[in-house]
């Protein structure tokens, strides 16, 4: 059905239209491997970090897919706030993040909370660059703060919502006659929304593709996104796998003896009152905030700073220091998997600072590490020129700005240059109000010819989205210079029931009623 994951990573550099951007995702997870993966598309580019076969990073050129910009479009800060701190961030070289803590506008838990949203963000999106260039890097230094992904959730998410229906149609192909099932012994799933766990359960009645369709009521489209995801998931497949999975399994199994005397229960002990005990960590906003907080940063700390003691620290004190930070976040004092797993993050990467100085040589190769960043710093100018810090912020393409660009040579007439620059915000932010422009400037560059193209793209975006007045009032437009005058009123009243102050559609109404 799909391409062995070795044989996927084989090669190092293609297509994504060949190689499907899931496909890679689950190719690197299965083999879990450590790397960078480039797409570059016409000017967008993004590198995906790659750990033991899981994002951690996503560094984008797409200005709205920054982190300050993610938390201003979603309520998180302020337009001004956000300006402050990123002159401040630029100016002084910290990160983003981290100032923000510092200044208070965000806690270490929510700034953890969003920059995995914003990682999620950021990859959902290359599922739609299907005409994008992909290259393997093998070389990657780990990034400072690491936010992990889960890839099967993002392979079911982005094959659900965002791969193009074509790619899925291209590169999932059977017959009609093929059932399908649930594959057995699976250890780690996704989890499944209700529509993904209804058509899942509907596996087991081994159904071809019609039968899953009428079994489940949903449409081809979704049937076939949710089925492709998950036999490349390998938690579904084709009924013959199926048999063959269950056969190796049970080939695997132990024998199980005739008679297994059971234990005999060793009595225990009642106390007269249970110990109360330490309570979990994870309701304390505090300790929650300085363990995220700790995780967040540590990756960027040398193990003299991890453990905060001095170069020349003596072996007590060291032992001393490692302990004290131990205990700080020890995993036993919290209870969620989410912070547990930090917490024996922490744990490791202390155990590993302690370990690397107790040995002379680590710790003298740590100190001269050390004298190479402080002679680098006292060589470094500091604070970047005034043309370097426009450079920084204008290295970012912002779909805002295409777009009113592209607004601009709309209302001087110069359709195909308008055109050119709505592709270009659609490109970088595909919004509902970029792709309806999009379609408008398509018709007018020439309107006996798209049409009926310019139809369809604005009637679909209406479908999706219904308050969007510039994808009416186009609608209403294009349906009057296409003669079809019930659509024209019917989109053009909708235009004007979300706008009452613009008297245009009033104007267009009643011309339409006299034509009619």
């Amino acid at each position: 059905m799909f391409p062995p994951p070795s044989q996927v990573l084989r090669q190092r550099e293609g297509m994504l239209a060949d190689t499907p951007f899931p496909l890679l995702l689950h190719a690197l997870m299965v083999e879990e491997r450590t790397c960078t993966l480039e797409l570059k598309v016409r000017q967008r580019e993004k590198r995906i970090t790659f750990e033991d076969g899981a994002p951690v990073a996503c560094h984008s050129n797409l200005l709205h897919e920054t982190l300050g910009k993610y938390l201003v479009e979603k309520g998180r800060l302020t337009e001004g706030d956000y300006q402050k701190a990123l002159a401040e961030s630029v100016s002084s070289g910290l990160q983003l993040g981290a100032l923000l803590v510092q200044k208070g506008l965000i806690s270490p838990f929510d700034l953890y909370k969003q920059l995995q949203a914003n990682l999620a963000h950021k990859l959902l999106d290359c599922f739609r660059w299907t005409d994008a260039k992909y290259r393997l890097i093998a070389d990657v230094e780990p990034p400072d703060a690491t936010v992990r992904a889960n890839t099967a959730q993002l392979i079911l998410t982005g094959v659900s919502t965002q791969l193009p229906f074509d790619t899925v149609a291209t590169h999932f192909t059977f017959t009609d006659d093929r059932r399908f099932g649930q594959l057995p012994g699976v250890e780690s799933a996704p989890k499944l929304s209700s529509k993904d766990a209804r058509l899942f359960q509907a596996l087991r009645q081994r159904p071809t593709f019609n039968e899953l369709l009428e079994r489940t009521g949903f449409d081809m489209d979704s049937v076939l996104r949710r089925l492709y995801a998950l036999c490349l998931l390998g938690v579904a497949g084709f009924v013959e796998d199926v048999d063959a999975r269950a056969q190796e399994l049970a080939q695997r199994a132990p024998a199980v003896p005739a008679h297994v005397p059971e234990p005999v229960p060793t009595p225990v002990p009642v106390p007269s009152q249970a110990p109360s005990g330490t309570p979990f960590s994870d309701e304390d906003e505090a300790a929650r905030n300085a363990l995220v907080g700790a995780f967040l940063n540590h990756r960027g700390l040398d193990p003299f700073a991890l453990l905060d003691v001095p170069e020349d620290v003596q072996p007590v004190a060291l032992r001393k220091a490692f302990l004290a930070a131990a205990d700080r976040f020890a995993p036993l004092r919290f209870h969620t998997a989410e912070l547990k797993e930090k917490a024996e993050g922490m744990l490791a990467a202390y155990a590993r600072a302690y370990g690397a100085l107790s040995e002379p040589e680590q710790n003298a190769l740590w100190k001269k590490r050390r004298q190479a960043q402080r002679e680098k710093a006292r060589n470094n100018t500091g604070r970047p020129s005034t043309a370097e810090q426009f450079r920084i912020r204008t290295d970012l393409l912002d779909a805002t700005t295409q777009f009113d660009e592209g607004k601009r040579r709309l209302e001087a007439r110069n359709f195909a240059g308008a055109f050119e620059y709505f592709e270009y915000a659609c490109d970088i932010d595909p919004r509902p109000l970029h792709q309806a422009h999009r379609a408008w400037a398509r018709y007018l560059m020439k309107p006996e010819a798209h049409g009926r193209l310019a139809l369809q793209e604005l009637q679909e975006l209406v479908r999706q989205e219904p308050g969007l007045e510039e994808g009416w009032a186009f609608l209403g437009d294009v349906a009057r210079g296409e003669g079809q005058w019930a659509l024209a009123e019917d989109a053009l009243r909708k235009a004007f029931k979300l706008n009452p102050q613009q008297r245009r559609y009033v104007a267009l109404i009643q011309e339409i009623a006299r034509r009619r």
